[in-house]
């Protein structure tokens, strides 16, 4: 008989694998319907309570936010409603952009899309422009900025792209992952393990977020194309 090839070894022990995992999966199955077993009428109606209950709590979670604006990424007039705007929901995010920085387009995009993903997070824009006493309050002075806001206090930012890579090219996924750096929304990823699509264009970029000194009177872009 001939000696098996490193496929057919190879196989094999693919095959134990999964057999060892149908194994433990039915296994788990048996002891979940063994506890169903066991319970009589009374238990199963308090479980199915508990469950309905939760699902209608989180349901009106989800109203209130809608209520507050959550849901969407929306633009505020003017510096006046952002102090009503964090003030009403736990966490925000807040664009500074100016019309003539491309980059903010770019965010837009992303941001568009996160609103929708995460609403438990406020997703809100502001012309840097209009709002001068507040990008001085805030030292936002690179265009975009995003100001990270939770419980009514600006706790990181999103400064340029130097956190996303120094790339106009950062994906949805890359932005999502910074903001859950910052504990700003909901992030069911491996914070020690973002998602960039090729680590050495990237480099060491994301090794480590610090807290940037932001210096400067006036709005800078962090584009050299705007001009």
């Amino acid at each position: 008989m001939a000696a098996d090839t490193p496929v057919d070894i190879f196989a094999k022990a693919m095959e134990n694998k999964i057999l060892q995992t149908a194994k433990i999966m039915e296994e788990q199955l048996d002891s979940e319907l063994e506890k169903l077993d066991k319970m009589d009428e009374d238990d199963i109606e308090l479980l199915k309570e508990k469950r309905l209950e939760a699902l209608k709590k989180a349901q009106q979670q989800k109203q209130e936010w809608m209520s507050k604006g959550h849901g969407e990424y929306r633009e505020i007039p003017s510096e006046r409603e952002f102090f009503q705007e964090v003030k009403e929901s736990k966490n925000v995010v807040c664009h500074f952009y100016r019309d003539s920085t491309f980059r903010c387009k770019i965010l837009d995009k992303h941001l568009t899309i996160l609103s929708k993903k995460h609403i438990e997070t406020k997703f809100i824009k502001l012309n840097a422009e209009k709002a001068p006493f507040l990008c001085d309050r805030l030292r936002v002075k690179i265009i975009p900025t995003l100001a990270l806001v939770k419980d009514g206090k600006t706790k990181d930012y999103v400064v340029g792209f130097t956190d996303l890579g120094n790339t106009d090219e950062f994906t949805t996924e890359t932005l999502e992952w910074r903001l859950g750096c910052a504990d700003i929304i909901n992030y069911s990823g491996n914070l020690m393990e973002p998602p960039f699509q090729n680590q050495k264009k990237y480099g060491s970029h994301f090794s480590k977020l610090e807290k940037k000194t932001i210096r400067g009177k006036k709005f800078d872009s962090d584009s050299e194309d705007d001009d």
